[in-house]
């Protein structure tokens, strides 16, 4: 149950934020519910979160799975939820998604993957666990640029991994849109 009601007050814009997500996402996302208490505060993530959207120079799947791994270290149910289908919708495979949680078992992952998702691990800790050492190696695949853009992401991750979990924010059903029918054939 959430702990923070979902049935803010219904203002004209509210109405035309949560007219918007409909288009984008086919439902009223949680977190948009619940922040819709605060119009200021809602309007101002909601265009922070418009130009992260807009950050390019990392490739989806480094994002999307340190993204994942921030989500499971901090315990947001909500956002693996809904990072799964996001990731999912950028080709990533739900059986990778999937096996975040256990990804230093997992046999799945390129080496690139499992350093991407230890400093996101690492930048989950509080206080942080990011080394030197652990910069250095993700230098050898990414520019300055993307590192910045990574860690920037995992920082993101953390803001809305710790608003929904603290709001008792729980799935929505995002991921059940990623699971592909068995063959019938």
């Amino acid at each position: 149950m959430a702990r923070i009601s979902l049935n803010p007050p219904r203002t004209l814009r509210y109405r035309a934020a949560t007219w918007i997500v409909r288009r984008m996402y086919g439902k009223e996302l949680d977190p948009v519910r619940a922040m819709g208490h605060h119009m200021g505060v809602s309007t101002a993530y909601s265009l922070f979160e418009t130009q992260a959207g807009r950050w390019k120079a990392l490739p989806y799947r480094y994002k999307d799975l340190a993204e994942m791994a921030a989500s499971v270290r901090i315990g947001c149910s909500w956002c693996v939820d809904f990072g799964t289908w996001a990731a999912t919708t950028h080709g990533i495979p739900l059986e990778k998604l999937e096996a975040v949680p256990n990804w230093r078992e997992s046999d799945l992952f390129s080496r690139e993957e499992r350093l991407v998702m230890e400093y996101a691990e690492a930048m989950c800790a509080d206080p942080p666990e990011v080394t030197d050492e652990m910069t250095a190696r993700l230098r050898t695949f990414l520019s300055e640029k993307q590192i910045v853009e990574l860690t920037m992401m995992v920082a993101v991750e953390n803001l809305r991994s710790r608003f929904n979990a603290a709001a008792g924010l729980t799935g929505q059903g995002f991921k059940d849109r990623c699971d592909v029918p068995a063959d019938r054939g």
